[in-house]
């Protein structure tokens, strides 16, 4: 009796988990349509954001992309639509509404209705069973979806609309409506198309995403922005003529359309967000000029008004020649020049030289400097200067490199002493306060002693060096004695002939 009672109860207690299993599928079905209700509406708001910006942007792409979200919209809701319909299949197969409760069918623990409907179909006709159909317009629908985005592998991988493969792993499974809903109860199956609504939405919302990024902005959004022009140049000569671009700084193309600019009052063209400001120079110094810009919004068609005031100067041509060292050119020397003209290109300008035998080369590498060289002293060597009518010229002089400082260890005249002036190898001539790079040599001397009761003596010296002759008369030397440099010439770069320079006396000590 005993045994008997403990079965009765296990019985029983069976039945309450299993009536709490079917209930428990009933609300997984409710909170799935709930949530489909919810991405319902996500879609709606992409769909009309999608035709918003089509609307207001109207161009080509965007038209396609519109149509491809209205096509996606479309082709969600019809499959939605289907598997709607196998639910109520299902739930009219399990005997219709219960008595108890509308919401549920009569026999919601039935294994078979589901099995025959689904899985082999009436009468034992496995090709009207719902299964397989459900199954291909599961397969069709992941297709056009696809096919609207261009087949896009990332979005293909985003888009949880399938039909699963696992039943292939399933020994005993032979079809994924075998594996999916054989021997499932009503109850069960309800969350399980449910579920595939939701899978079908939520690719929906995936598409429509897509589309939307592929379209201009939700709204045109202007933060701190204000006219900028660019211009070729700011400063022109008079009787040329300004150019310059006027835009809006990081203007968007697409709305171009909607884009009014003014310059002092008149209207110009518009292309690309860029309008083209023209104006002849002819008043001299600076010339101001007022840029108004007027853009809709095309989404509510508020009109926002930018100003701003440019200007720009007007000056007469003008050339500058100038010698990079000093207004005169050397004989012998390299002599750097620079060229310049306001409003001209450096190309533009013809450089030439008269005067002096003098002739022009151009640097490398620089583009307005030159080096002049010339061979002929005079006080009128001319770098003249063209660039179409403009035409300039400046004079220098000619002359040949300054006289050297003849020098005895670094010293023109004065005592020494007799340990060093032995030391003494000859005579330098050094060019003093001279800006360029030119190197004097000695030509040659005469070399007089005169000691202290004694005559004269003197040599004869060729080069800046002592000879013989030249070095045993200053080893002869002695406190007392004088030694006089004298007939010293010297030779410098231009030098057709050395020239007389200055005479040296040094006392002995």
């Amino acid at each position: 009796m005993i045994n008997l009672m403990y079965l009765v109860l296990t019985a029983l207690l069976a039945l309450n988990v299993s009536a709490e299993v079917m209930n428990a599928f009933f609300s997984l079905d409710k909170g799935l349509k709930n949530t489909n209700g919810i991405v319902d509406n996500t879609n709606d708001q992409i769909l009309m954001n999608i035709n918003k910006q089509a609307d207001a942007y109207k161009n080509e792409q965007n038209e396609k992309f519109r149509q491809a979200a209205i096509e996606a919209d479309k082709i969600t809701k019809e499959f939605s639509t289907y598997v709607s319909g196998v639910w109520q299949q299902v739930f009219d197969a399990a005997g219709g509404p219960s008595s108890k409760d509308p919401s549920k069918p009569k026999r919601e623990k039935d294994k078979d209705v589901t099995t025959r409907l689904l899985v082999l179909g009436p009468d034992g006709q496995p090709d009207k069973a719902i299964g397989p159909q459900l199954e291909q317009k599961i397969r069709e629908t992941r297709e056009k979806l696809l096919a609207l985005v261009d087949n896009d592998s990332s979005i293909a991988k985003s888009i949880p609309l399938a039909v699963e493969e696992e039943w292939k792993l399933s020994k005993d499974k032979n079809s994924w409506s075998d594996w999916k809903f054989r021997q499932m109860p009503v109850a069960a199956v309800f969350p399980l198309l449910t579920k595939i609504q939701a899978d079908a939405k939520a690719s929906a919302t995936t598409v429509l995403n897509h589309l939307f990024k592929k379209v201009s902005g939700e709204e045109i959004k202007f933060d701190a922005f204000e006219p900028v022009i660019s211009a070729p140049k700011g400063y022109i000569i008079q009787g040329e003529k300004y150019m310059a671009d006027v835009f809006l700084s990081a203007y968007s193309t697409s709305a171009s359309g909607n884009t009014r600019i003014s310059v002092n009052g008149s209207n110009l063209s518009v292309k690309d967000g860029k309008g083209t400001y023209e104006v002849t120079g002819n008043r001299l110094g600076e010339n101001k000029f007022n840029v108004k810009i007027d853009v809709t919004n095309p989404l509510n068609n508020k009109v926002t008004t930018y100003q701003k005031e440019f200007s720009f100067e007007v000056g007469e041509r003008s050339v500058a020649i100038s010698a990079d060292k000093m207004n005169v050119f050397y004989i012998g020397v390299d002599n750097p020049i620079s060229v310049s003209a306001a409003g001209v290109s450096s190309n533009e300008l013809s450089v030439s030289i008269t005067g002096g035998n003098g002739k022009l080369e151009k640097l490398s590498g620089t583009t307005n400097s030159w080096n002049v060289k010339v061979d002929k002293p005079t006080d009128d060597c001319k770098i003249n200067v063209s660039a179409g009518s403009l035409k300039s010229s400046k004079t220098f002089r000619v002359k040949r490199i300054p006289d050297p400082v003849a020098k005895l260890g670094n010293k023109p005249d004065g005592e020494m002493g007799n340990g060093e002036f032995k030391v003494q190898r000859g005579l330098i001539a050094a060019l003093e306060n001279f800006d360029f790079d030119a190197r004097c040599e000695i030509q040659s001397f005469n070399v007089v002693k005169v000691a202290k009761r004694s005559d004269p003596v003197t040599v004869e010296n060729t080069g800046g060096t002592f000879k013989e002759s030249a070095i045993n008369l200053v080893q002869s030397a002695k406190p007392g004695d004088t030694y006089y440099f004298e007939s010293v010439k010297a030779r410098c770069p231009g030098d057709s002939a050395g020239r007389k320079i200055n005479s040296l006396v040094f006392r002995i000590k």
